[in-house]
């Protein structure tokens, strides 16, 4: 599924990078911890947090992230909207819980990532 058909069945708006709504989504990601999302996001993912400062384009351009959902109507600073456009990262916003979203997009087949203990 891509980014634009996600953002068309939940109405979220697009705030950045509406050439990148042709991205396929491989999967998705929830967490508001920088950290969390380096280490366990994979490529492809849309990542849903409500975090809406300038390092979420970092960690999401450093991951080769689909894209980002912010939830809870949570403001963009004008720098996160400027370097999203620069980086070509879309930003979804909805006024709707990550909860909400994340089990939205589970039932529209997205994926979670889950983390194996392989020791």
């Amino acid at each position: 599924m891509t980014l634009g058909e996600i953002a068309e069945k939940l109405s979220l708006s697009v705030q950045t990078a509406q050439e990148k709504l042709d991205t396929e989504v491989t999967g998705g990601y929830a967490s508001d911890l920088l950290s969390c999302v380096m280490a366990k996001a994979r490529k492809g993912n849309i990542w849903v947090t409500l975090q809406s400062h300038l390092n979420i384009v970092a960690v999401a351009s450093l991951k080769e992230l689909a894209g980002i959902i912010v939830t809870e109507g949570m403001p963009l600073e004008a720098d996160t909207l400027q370097k999203a456009n620069e980086e070509g990262i879309p930003i979804l916003t909805t006024p709707h819980t990550t909860f909400t979203i994340v089990s939205q997009l589970a039932r529209l087949g997205i994926q979670g990532v889950e983390i194996t203990n392989d020791k």
